[in-house]
């Protein structure tokens, strides 16, 4: 009961503050108030809508609003998100183009499970679909899972992608993003051991965290500071009666959330502050760089207590993965057993959640891994969001990642634009968001 306590408790002070803030915006935009124009009643309302606005994002799973793509002969093609594989904890979605044949490269986007939805890369997926099939992985919310549906950990992540790659067969390429790197090259290591035929053509890794050890950020600073015990009581909640998983065991997004934005509290303040006195003088609006951003990064979900632990404890701290020792099923995986995968890694050189080092150590796991199939990228002042997302993901990784595609592929290559060399170097700090690329998703 402590924990479901703990839950309530924290949805109980978001409802209020939601309320609040509805309350004091209905208050101030009385028609009464405007025989006496006084600043404060603007303010006063202003902080009120922001307020509503951003308490009430928490719940809210964003919806993935892909914009239609344009044809080649100038019409628009209309996006529609379609499950191809539905399961408990996750579903394997394609975005299909209507009136369009699917394009040659065949793309599995694997989102990380670390407090925010998919749709963390909706713009990954707008820039990704003029030139690919595209597949992404649509993790569930803890929160609205049955505690019926049994347990999810990082070896159940690793079966769930085993067989989504093995759905879309052996000719897809897979981008990882982030947290599910290492167990991306995981599944692939499994497939390479039992079903060859179904391994993937490539596999391009961006930002995530094979070998926590190579270089030290805040994010493993922090589990290697606390104990698995401390973290289990310090971090672990059950579901509160509100949801349809009440009594399940999780990390709470909301408490995700709070370790968000206190690690960058000072620049998120001053982006409310901001909103606020743009919101009173009628500058704001529903599509603004504020909402955008955050309309997004408020939104957050529950992670299962067992994924969340056993991520901290068998990635970070055993580094089972970065030692090729982790087992699913009691059955070792061994990384060394890929040689027929194209491997690609990407790192931004300014990212302080998965610093350069960490990710491209799997070029070395991989030893099975002929060179020639072997590519690694560090983007020079890009942060973690910009490699996947921001400008330096769209003037220079993409280009790359397409390119090593068509070069590992049996497939015909198709007209872009020219790719930029892997040593260009290109400032990430132009994103069009109120707080750049110092948002700091831990994904």
């Amino acid at each position: 009961m402590k924990g479901i306590a703990s839950y309530d408790t924290m949805e109980t002070i978001r409802n209020t503050n939601e309320w609040l803030g509805a309350t004091a915006r209905a208050f101030a935009s009385n028609p009464v108030f405007a025989l006496n124009p006084h600043p404060m009643f603007r303010l006063m309302g202003a902080w009120g809508q922001v307020t509503e606005r951003s308490f009430s994002r928490m719940i809210v799973k964003p919806d993935w609003e892909i914009p239609p793509i344009a044809g080649e002969e100038g019409q628009d093609h209309i996006v529609y998100v379609e499950p191809v594989l539905k399961r408990p904890f996750g579903d394997l979605i394609h975005f299909r183009v209507a009136r369009r044949e699917p394009r040659p490269r065949k793309v599995l986007l694997v989102a990380p499970m670390s407090g925010h939805y998919a749709t963390l890369l909706r713009s990954t997926v707008t820039s990704l679909l003029p030139d690919c099939d595209l597949y992404v992985t649509d993790w569930h919310n803890a929160r609205d899972i049955p505690v019926s549906k049994g347990k999810f950990d990082i070896e159940d992540y690793t079966l769930y992608l085993v067989d989504f790659i093995r759905h879309l067969g052996p000719d897809t390429h897979v981008v990882a993003v982030c947290q599910p790197a290492p167990l991306a090259l995981a599944a692939t290591a499994i497939l390479a051991g039992e079903e060859p035929k179904a391994q993937p053509r490539s596999l391009t890794l961006i930002g995530g965290p094979v070998d926590p050890d190579a270089a030290a950020t805040e994010v493993t600073d922090f589990g290697n500071r606390m104990t698995m015990g401390e973290l289990e009581h310090l971090a672990i909640q059950s579901v509160g009666f509100k949801y349809r998983g009440a009594g399940r065991m999780v990390y709470p997004g909301l408490a995700q959330l709070s370790s968000f934005i206190a690690m960058n509290a000072e620049t998120h303040a001053g982006a409310f502050i901001n909103q606020i006195f743009r919101e009173s003088r009628g500058m704001a609006s529903e599509g603004d760089k504020h909402n955008r951003f955050y309309d997004e990064y408020l939104a957050v979900m529950d992670m299962t207590a067992e994924f969340y632990l056993s991520t901290v404890e068998r990635i970070f701290k055993k580094l089972e993965i970065a030692q090729n020792r982790f087992t699913v099923n009691g059955k070792p995986v061994d990384i060394g057993k890929i040689t027929d995968v194209a491997i690609m890694t990407v790192e931004g050189g300014n990212d302080d959640i998965s610093a350069p080092g960490q990710c491209v150590a799997a070029l070395d796991l991989c030893s099975g891994v002929p060179d020639e199939k072997k590519a690694q990228h560090l983007e020079e002042g890009a942060g973690h969001y910009g490699i996947f997302a921001g400008k330096s993901w769209r003037l220079n990784i993409r280009p790359l990642v397409l390119d090593f595609m068509d070069e590992h592929s049996a497939l015909p290559k198709e007209p872009r634009h020219k790719r930029r060399k892997s040593n260009d170097k290109t400032s990430d700090c132009g994103i069009n968001d109120p707080v750049g690329d110092s948002r700091k998703i831990p994904v």
